[in-house]
């Protein structure tokens, strides 16, 4: 793999490549490793931030560390119409490996509904038993090989080290309120309670960039160049002939033969797509920007999973409270164990918030800690939170430019609770963390709730404090989905409508957001995205 460093990044910059590739995370880093392994190719992949060798990426419970540092986007939405105004942050990795350096590590791959309806909607190809042997393919399980998973992938799979006692006695609530013990949600059924399983190697952070790119530095057809930001696809004659980037302040234009293919997520893909000239002509002519294929469905149909945060206090030992010790950084460094080794959101529960929907509706995520403002806030006692994720949401909103600037941030609107029923599911779910939390195996456990506070009592109140409160879960999707042409951004290949030599392979591309934490669809959109234009050459 050809270095950037010394200087070579301009030189890197300088070349011709049979495929170019930007962005390095989740998925990125998996098509680029993939189509790499044909050593008859030359692959570029192009990633805006640099190395992902950090402490604060490694050591588990740190994620939100990250946060508002040089290796997050940090993007801000425009005022949201149903929060009463609020801008929310929306943390995005800035690095090799991107958000799989920066999540919660949680490895949830949906429902088979999910795979199945992309399928009946348009999306051939994309069927859960079509899928299923990717996810197996990227897989390595450290509980073994069977029919719902692998263990010879690039990525870690295992249960947490220490589990956490506090998140145990939260399962055991859920359990005594109904919910069944379900030791795998990626199995047979979605439903029910227990622990997560999480993208880690023996208590540290395992990214796409240690599973994908790491092995693939010996290959010399593989470029990675860091620090460098694309500003626009170069097309001509209706082909994507390759990109302008800028690099250590200069403009280099970088030529590919093949394709060029576009994993920068789910606000910068549709931005660089619009910057190309591809998107709502209206709106690009607002900017200065001349429509070479005018598409409305560009930045369109943004989804997301909005969370608000159940607070308590406990009088447990052992919380998150503890993390920064010099006992738990010590069991840390020297054994890969103790509270460090926590992805914070622990364990959880899917489940139905109402009858007659195809999969369940919720997520309770479980946290031996108190977790507020993206985990910036702190409160002076121990604490616990229960994230109720909303991964059955129906609202949508869009990602449209600030400006023809590459570097200005996107405008994005999610529209949250634009849909009454995303709204009564969130009080449903507020209402069933309560239940856990009066259970029997946590009564004890469990002081004052902290939010939304024990004041809050009708659903009038609740449902003020939630959109007061509400956050999200970082899963925004679906900005350059899969449909038909005249319904969506990319053909069921992934091929972008209008435009030869140019595809998209990242969470944009979902036709519906999954119900559950995204990170492992995006892996499989990689995944396939590779086998697909290796099939195409």
């Amino acid at each position: 793999m050809a270095s950037t460093k010394a200087g070579q990044g301009a030189r890197a910059a300088q070349r011709t490549y049979d495929y170019i590739v930007v962005g390095a995370g989740s998925a990125g880093a998996v098509v680029a490793a993939r189509l790499s392994e044909d050593a008859g190719t030359s692959v570029l992949l192009v990633e805006a931030g640099g190395s992902h060798k950090h402490l604060s990426v490694q050591v588990p419970a740190a994620f939100s560390k990250q946060f508002k540092t040089e290796r997050d986007w940090n993007v801000l939405t425009e005022p949201e119409p149903h929060l009463g105004g609020r801008r929310i942050y929306h943390p995005r990795a800035k690095m090799l490996g991107g958000c799989s350096g920066m999540n919660a590590m949680i490895y949830i791959r949906g429902n088979k509904a999910d795979y199945d309806g992309w399928a009946k909607s348009g999306a051939t190809g994309w069927s859960y038993d079509e899928v299923l042997p990717y996810f197996k393919r990227s897989e390595n399980n450290s509980r073994g090989a069977d029919r719902f998973h692998g263990d010879q992938g690039p990525q870690h799979i295992q249960d947490l080290r220490s589990p956490n006692p506090v998140v145990q006695r939260l399962i055991e609530g859920a359990a005594a309120t109904g919910l069944q013990r379900n030791d795998d949600f990626n199995g047979a059924a979605q439903e029910g309670t227990g622990f997560y399983q999480v993208t880690h190697k023996r208590g540290s952070r395992w990214t796409t960039a240690d599973g994908y790119l790491a092995p693939a530095a010996k290959r010399a057809n593989l470029t990675v160049l860091t620090e460098a930001h694309v500003h626009r696809v170069t097309l001509s004659e209706g082909r994507a002939t390759g990109i302008e980037v800028e690099v250590d302040g200069e403009m280099h234009a970088v030529r590919c033969t093949r394709e060029v293919v576009l994993s920068a997520g789910a606000f910068n893909t549709p931005q660089l797509l619009m910057l190309s000239g591809i998107g709502p002509a209206e709106h690009l002519a607002e900017h200065g920007i001349e429509a070479v294929v005018d598409n409305p469905h560009v930045g369109d149909h943004l989804m997301d999973h909005p969370m608000y945060l159940v607070n308590a206090e406990t009088s447990a030992s052992g919380t998150l409270a503890e993390a920064e010790s010099p006992k738990q950084l010590v069991n840390y460094l020297a054994r890969r164990r103790g509270v460090l080794t926590s992805n914070v959101g622990e364990g959880g529960a899917f489940f139905h918030t109402r009858a007659g929907l195809d999969a369940p509706d919720m997520q309770l995520i479980f946290a031996p800690g108190y977790f507020w403002e993206h985990g910036a806030a702190t409160h002076d006692t121990p604490a616990m939170g229960i994230g109720c994720s909303l991964v059955g949401a129906k609202s949508r909103g869009q990602v449209r430019l600030r400006s023809a600037d590459p570097k200005d941030q996107v405008a994005a609107t999610f529209n949250y609770f634009a849909e009454q029923e995303d709204m009564d599911a969130m009080v449903a779910a507020v209402e069933k963390v309560r239940e856990i939390l009066a259970s029997s195996p946590m009564r004890e456990l469990v002081g004052e709730e902290i939010h939304p506070g024990s004041q809050t009592r009708t659903r009038e109140e609740l449902e003020e404090e939630i959109r007061r409160g509400v956050e999200h879960t970082y899963h925004p999707s679906c900005t350059a989905r899969i449909g038909s042409e005249g319904e969506g951004v990319v053909d069921p290949e992934l091929r972008v409508y209008g435009v030869t030599g140019l595809r998209v392979a990242d969470a944009s591309v979902f036709p519906t957001v999954t119900h559950g934490n995204t990170h492992a669809p995006t892996v499989l959109v990689g995944e396939k995205a590779a086998d697909l234009i290796r099939a195409a050459q």
